[in-house]
């Protein structure tokens, strides 16, 4: 068989079967194998969804297929693509697939593209290296336009570094897309997209999907986006493949308990029942709020100010969760470090209840009271805790500052731990031995230390799987109701919004166009914006529920 010359028996079996597949784990891991004896199939023009928390083994599949597992790793099985057996091919002729028949788009742009090459390059590096170099450079710019990038003369001679994420991935999907592969393999390739983007990306690669006639083998951990793009779905846990079928089938009458679990976790978008009557007076108080950024001139980019947050009021009461939603670059995380005063604003007043004076205006040494009463959780679990410090000194990092004591401050770690439901043994532990979630709860303890009024959580969830989500909402939640806690929770996520607050401010372009709570906002809203917003939530109509009104 020679690539273009499929005979009848080619076309009839799946494209790539996978069957027994195993991969071990090194010696000392918490399973024996990453993968264990999994068996999949894709048919030609197909999508399938592969669906599992992390650490179950999915990506580690999509990369056995390609070729890409670690050095050390033992793979076992079979895994056949247009009827020739991958595992055991020599690794030339494995390479030259790579690319040509089949590709990847990775989860994320920054880490897979090269930040020191520009966009036209590396698409072409890709022609030259299957040996159709792309002279004159017209191969490129129609793949560039046809991924809907802007102006795609100039992109192509921007580097990673001068895109938005958004179009960050869309010159991923050019790249994988630039010798027509049959199958496609997406790995989590919207999970750090807001909803608009995210919608986009998605369609777009339905319409290339469907125009090309490709399988594709989409890694997700997110039900929306099974809901919107799979044909059929195989459900991955601890390395097995548990359940697998038509999509609509295990959407709708999943038969294994961990399918049901993984759905049950899924945020619906329903509204908090009504805590007004429970709320106590305004904590937080905010007029005019301002902040911009100026930038130095470039390719995309003359020299200007950008305006991050213009002119944006707010209120919050003590026991209330007010969101602030909105796509990147809208200005909410610029909102929250504003508060928390990580930045200075330019102009503006917040007030704090009981605190006399502007909290924008109050001078570095005079905000040890407010550090107290106003703490920071942070969206990368990974990046926000320092790496080379056990538990147990980076939650007593803030009683320490304040002066307490270390015998006082360890027992207090101790609690904060139970409060957070971690086992107390996790103090002695370094960052790196934790899963996301667990991540998450340390940096959670750590931002409840000091008793604070107000938690300014920054996309808390954004990075973690549903069932962890699940959990670390519900302990928020918890959490909120045992303290009295007053927070501000920054995210794009809709779904999540409409669960944990009691109000939501939307934000675009640095300002708040609507704000009311959650029932009026996201079921009746009033602006375009928000009805854009919530029309872009993958898997919506999958789920049988809409907001009124949009």
């Amino acid at each position: 068989m020679t690539d273009g010359h499929l005979t009848d028996r080619h076309l009839t079996e799946p494209l790539l079967a996978i069957s027994g597949l195993s991969i071990g784990l090194p010696v000392g891991a918490d399973r024996a194998r990453a993968v264990d004896d999994i068996a999949l199939t894709i048919a030609r023009d197909e999508v399938l969804c592969v669906v599992g928390e992390s650490g179950s083994g999915k990506s580690l599949t999509a990369h056995a297929v390609l070729g890409l597992v670690p050095k050390g790793l033992a793979v076992t099985g079979s895994i056949r693509f247009e009827g020739r057996e991958l595992l055991g091919m020599a690794e030339a002729e494995r390479r030259r697939l790579r690319g040509s028949r089949m590709a990847m788009i990775f989860q994320e742009p920054m880490a897979a593209l090269n930040p020191v090459m520009r966009i036209g390059d590396q698409i072409g590096e890709v022609f030259r290296f299957h040996g159709r170099a792309d002279r004159d450079g017209q191969r490129t710019l129609a793949l560039l336009e046809a991924v809907g990038l802007p102006d795609p003369a100039l992109i192509r001679h921007a580097r990673p570094f001068q895109l938005s994420g958004g179009q960050r991935q869309r010159a991923m999907i050019a790249m994988a897309l630039a010798l027509d592969p049959v199958l496609l393999i997406a790995d989590e390739p919207t999970t750090a997209l807001d909803v608009t983007t995210q919608a986009q990306i998605l369609a777009l690669l339905r319409s290339i999907q469907a125009a090309r006639s490709m399988a594709v083998m989409l890694i997700t951990h997110d039900i929306g986006v099974v809901r919107e793009m799979a044909d059929r779905v195989a459900v991955m846990q601890e390395g097995r493949v548990v359940e697998t079928g038509v999509a609509d089938e295990v959407l709708r009458r999943p038969q294994h308990p961990y399918t049901r679990r993984l759905l049950a976790a899924v945020p619906r978008l329903q509204p908090r029942p009504d805590r007004s009557a429970e709320l106590g007076d305004t904590i937080l108080e905010g007029r005019g709020i301002a902040k911009s950024f100026g930038g130095r001139g470039g390719l995309f980019r003359p020299a200007r100010r950008v305006q991050a947050v213009a002119g944006v009021d707010l209120t919050l009461r003590r026991g209330e969760a007010l969101g602030i939603v909105g796509e990147s670059g809208s200005g909410k995380s610029t909102l929250a470090r504003l508060i928390v005063r990580l930045i200075d604003a330019d102009a503006g007043t917040l007030t704090l209840s009981g605190l006399d004076g502007n909290l924008l205006k109050l001078g570095r040494g005079r905000l040890a009271p407010v550090r107290r009463r106003v703490q920071m959780v942070f969206q990368d679990p990974w990046g926000s805790l320092n790496p080379r410090r056990r538990v147990h000194e980076i939650v007593a990092q803030g009683l320490l500052a304040h002066g307490v004591d270390r015998r006082t401050a360890r027992a207090r770690v101790d609690e904060l731990l139970a409060l957070v439901a971690l086992d107390p043994s996790a103090a002695e532990r370094f960052p790196n031995e934790f899963s996301g979630g667990q991540r998450q709860r340390i940096g959670l303890a750590r931002a409840l230390a000091l008793e604070p009024e107000l938690l300014v959580a920054d996309e808390p969830v954004s990075a973690l799987d549903v069932s962890v989500q699940a959990q670390v909402l519900e302990l928020l939640a918890d959490i909120q109701r045992k303290l009295r806690l007053s927070i501000l929770f920054i995210t794009h996520d809709l779904r999540v919004a409409s669960q944990v607050c009691d109000r939501i401010a939307v934000m675009r372009r640095g300002v708040v166009v609507e704000t009311g709570p959650v029932a009026e906002v996201l079921f009746r809203p009033r602006h375009e914006y928000t009805r854009l917003l919530l029309a872009s939530v993958p898997g919506r109509e999958g789920e049988g529920e809409g907001a009124a009104g949009v």
